[in-house]
């Protein structure tokens, strides 16, 4: 019987087409220039610059007096809600609390005495003309905190 030729078997194989070669452009001589020389600046006369001392502000982060004599206030409602007699804040503790590692205590100390009203003791009253110190506690009663109690200390 004759064999059936498929497709496959007849077709032609072709050959394989090889790639061209890269042509490369023949290599150039290096060429060495002579530097060029730039002109020659005049000299810029420095000018002395007087320097004027600069004062340093107050870091806006830190809190007023007003900031304490609110959160003083606070305090003194706070323990009159609970029924307290009295509160003692020390100036030292208020500081660490609200900023701590901030050298505040002045505003600290004047806003302690600006929100003793009469009655308020000082349980440790500093030295100094100021009062200024981080040991300055003061006692607030807190049983009456009406408008019409005077102030303790003006400044």
């Amino acid at each position: 019987m004759p064999v059936k030729k498929t497709v496959k078997e007849t077709a032609v194989k072709k050959a394989p087409v090889s790639k061209p070669a890269k042509k490369t452009a023949p290599k150039k001589e290096a060429v060495k220039k002579a530097p060029v020389k730039k002109a020659a600046k005049a000299p810029v006369k420095k000018t002395a610059v007087k320097k004027t001392p600069v004062k340093k502000a107050t870091p806006a982060n830190m809190k007023s007096v007003q900031d304490y004599i609110d959160i003083i206030n606070w305090k003194k409602g706070e323990a009159h809600a609970m029924d307290w007699l009295y509160i003692e804040l020390n100036a030292g503790d208020l500081l660490q609390e609200v900023e701590a590692g901030k050298n505040n205590i002045r505003n600290v100390c004047n806003a302690i005495l600006e929100c003793m009203l009469e009655g308020d003791t000082f349980m440790n009253e500093p030295a100094e003309a100021d009062k200024v110190s981080s040991n300055l506690t003061v006692r607030y009663y807190c049983d009456n905190l009406s408008e019409t109690r005077k102030k303790y200390y003006t400044r």
